[in-house]
Parts: structure tokens; sequence; C-alpha cells
């Protein structure tokens, strides 16, 4: 179950689509090819796991998107344990929104200013072999703590390719329940201002002032019942909205229940998955 503010529009054009969908079907005999219904981009959008995990809890989502026929493209980025960066696979000329697999192979590292050099040595690959001037992340659980040093460091370097979209899913963005969460932690509704932070948060908060305005933003977390997905609280989510600071081209926050939305399952989730195809490559 997904709670968020779908309005009667989106709802009207959804069922449009579909409408549309069906009545080419009625007419050809032939199914609209889903690609037809996407954005069709030369943007890579590139996927980061979580603590102790790998480009293998990626496979999921990525399954998914293809399967949508939003892209036919995939190829993995395995980070050593030194930083060098090794592409795995081949993006031809032309591709229509690639993905991009990112695999630290040192994934228990928790220095949060290495994996943002390391999410930056994964960037300037790609711009170096592709020529990329645009990008799309999703990150899941600490691996949003990896991309958002990346951009603490980066986010006003125009020599980078630009970030268009964010998908923060399952972010420990001021801590991990059982770990470096504040106790009692509470957050402002409005700001997403935290009533206390760690010491990782902290040195997020120049992003206050940098975060990239062309951004658009999505915050998933999920919800087992009493406000958190197992590992990480809501709360702990929702203060990326205080990080962003209103910079961002737009901002929202999406809440999953139900089945799989536990924080290992929330990248194995049908619904985020199409999530993720509706915010990335909707046309």
């Amino acid at each position: 179950m997904i709670k968020e503010g779908f309005n009667l529009s989106k709802i009207k054009n959804l069922f449009l689509c579909f409408l549309a969908g069906s009545i080419a079907l009625i007419l050809t005999g032939q199914p609209v090819k889903a690609s037809q219904q996407y954005v069709h981009s030369s943007t890579p959008t590139l996927f980061f796991h979580g603590y102790n995990s790998g480009a293998h809890a990626e496979q999921y989502m990525i399954n998914g998107i293809k399967k949508a026929g939003v892209s036919k493209t995939v190829i993995t980025a395995v980070v050593a344990a030194n930083g060098k960066v090794t592409l795995q696979g081949r993006i031809p000329d032309g591709a229509v929104n690639p993905l991009v697999m990112v695999n630290f192979v040192n994934s228990r590292n928790t220095d949060y200013p290495l994996q943002g050099q390391w999410v930056k040595n994964v960037i300037v690959k790609l711009r170096e072999q592709y020529h990329f001037k645009k990008i799309n992340i999703e990150a899941h659980s600490m691996g949003n703590m990896a991309v958002m040093y990346y951009l603490l460091a980066n986010a006003q370097n125009k020599k980078l390719p630009q970030l268009q979209k964010q998908v923060a899913m399952a972010g420990t963005f001021d801590g991990a329940i059982g770990w470096n969460e504040p106790e009692n932690l509470t957050v402002d509704k409005k700001t997403g201002k935290p009533s206390a932070e760690n010491d990782a948060f902290k040195k997020l908060l120049p992003l206050r002032q940098t975060y990239p305005r062309q951004v658009k933003v999505l915050n998933i977390y999920g919800d087992i019942g009493g406000g958190n997905d197992s590992q990480v609280s809501n709360r702990s989510c929702q203060t990326l909205r205080y990080l962003i600071n209103g910079r961002a081209k737009s901002y929202r926050e999406i809440k999953v229940t139900g089945k799989n939305a536990s924080h290992e399952l929330l990248h194995h989730n049908p619904a985020v998955n199409k999530l993720l195809i509706q915010f990335f490559w909707a046309k």
C-alpha cells in the first residue's frame, strides 16, 4: 500500500493512458510497446546499494524496469576497495534510458566522504567513456549517504554530469535504529528539521545552501508498523527534507506499507518499481 497525495488529476491521467492502450489493442490487435509510454533519453540512471550489500540488491528493480520496456541497456560499475572503477558491459550509441548498477566491493565501509568519492569516481568514469552531461540516481539505505556526501563535495561542480532526478529509498540520513539514530528523534513535518542530529548529518548541513536547484527528488520509505521499516525510522528518512531546504525543483515523500515494506524488501516491491518508473521516465 502506498500513502501519498495521489490527486484526482493523476488518477484521471492514469485512466486515460490505460484507455488509450486498450483502444490501440482493439484497433490493431497488438499491444502498445511499453517503451512508447516513456521518455526516450540518453541520460543514465545509476543505482546504489546499501551497507553489506551489492549490485544484486538492485536486480529486482532493474528486471522490472526492463520488463516494462523502459530500457534494454544495463551495465555494472564495479568499485574496487581502492576506488578504481571498472565498467562491465557496454552502452551502445543511441541507447535509451541506460541503467547502471553500481557495486561497491567494500560494502561494509562506513567512511561517508570516501564513499562519496567512490560515487564521483563512477560518474567521472561514465563521463569519460560515454560523455554524459546528465544523470539520475537511485540509492537504497546507506547508499544514500554515499550520494549525499558526493553532493556535499560536488553539488556545484559544473564539470561533472548534472544530477536531474534523485530517488532516496529508506535513507539513513539521521542514522539507523540501534546504531546512530539520536534517541527519541522527532521531526518537524513542515521543514524536516530533526530534534537532534548525529555527526554524519551535521556534516551534511552545508547542503542546505548548495543542493542543486534543478533536481527533482522522490523520498520513499517503508512502514511495517510503529513508524519504521525495521532498521530505519521514517523520521530519519524524513530529515532529507531539511538537508534539501526547499532548494530542489520538486520534493515528494511517499510512505509504503504492507507486504515488502520492510527495509530489506523495499527494493523488491512491485509497487515501488512502478513509482520508480513513473518518476524517472513517465512522459
